[in-house]
């Protein structure tokens, strides 16, 4: 972690991270994929769980790469909501964190990200909230049991839209374990990054590195907007930095972009270094 000469953090992305979807290299075997993101010089990776990867092989790849896995994106968010009016679909989406919590533990991350729930024409906006704490509540004694946190992501689900309300959301929840995995782009196109940083504070436990054009998103519709590159989009990334940093959050940053094979990841390790160093 670089610091100065007060001993204080002065950088917010100190370790980086992309995700294994990514990773669009088929021909390789668990192992090379994490030599291949080590020799690009990434810190580590993220997996989705539960998944069907063999688990010692993810561990002895983790080991011999000296790659880290810090956190594990839970993989039945959207498949089973915790908010689906149907108990037993809900009940599907609480194991899966479960899982999630547990594959998380055996990897040695400290997060598993989880997205809340989805507000549509079947859930209500208030239903949504009281379905989503309920559930979660139910996986808060196995996230302390596991010492894996659970963190939630802000995403395109019409759900937690102010930084405000999602501050509030994980606030009532009580548990140590559960906190905020902040994704910069998502905001973009409701709200100012910076201003979701300082009222989630040390709620932020993740961050995920994204880019958005407001431009894009205004002429061509709101999904082309994420189809720029780091730093040729409208997040200003020096602000979202200082508004981290002052929150007290300094750790890993994990780039979500679309993926390839190494000479395109090798391109986003790049563009990752120069926005953490702004």
């Amino acid at each position: 972690m670089t610091m100065n000469s007060l001993n204080e953090p002065t950088r917010a992305f100190t370790k980086l991270s992309l995700k294994w979807s990514m990773i669009e290299e088929p021909t390789l075997s668990i192992l090379d994929k994490f030599l291949l993101l080590a020799d690009l010089g990434f810190d580590g990776v993220e997996l989705d769980a539960p998944n069907e990867l063999p688990l010692g092989e993810v561990v002895a790849a983790r080991d011999r790469s000296g790659l880290a896995i810090p956190g594990v994106i839970n993989s039945m968010h959207w498949k089973a909501p915790l908010t689906d009016p149907d108990a037993s679909v809900r009940q599907i989406g609480v194991e899966a964190i479960r899982t999630a919590l547990d594959n998380a533990r055996e990897y040695g991350a400290s997060t598993v990200l989880v997205v809340p729930g989805v507000v549509n024409a079947q859930t209500s906006y208030s239903q949504a909230y009281a379905l989503a704490q309920a559930e979660l509540r139910k996986v808060l004694d196995h996230a302390e049991t596991t010492g894996v946190s659970i963190a939630i992501e802000n995403v395109w689900n019409d759900f937690l839209l102010s930084p405000l309300e999602a501050a509030r959301f994980v606030d009532e929840l009580g548990g140590a374990r559960v906190g905020w995995y902040f994704d910069v782009g998502n905001v973009l196109r409701y709200g100012r990054p910076a201003h979701w940083t300082e009222a989630l504070g040390k709620r932020i436990l993740k961050v995920d590195i994204k880019e958005f054009s407001l431009t894009r998103m205004n002429a061509e519709g709101p999904w082309k907007g994420f189809e720029v590159e780091l730093g040729e989009g409208d997040c200003d990334w020096a602000t979202v930095n200082s508004a981290l940093l002052t929150s007290g959050y300094s750790g890993w940053g994990s780039i979500e972009m679309p993926g390839g094979d190494r000479h395109r990841l090798k391109a986003l390790k790049d563009g990752a270094d120069r926005i953490a160093a702004l």
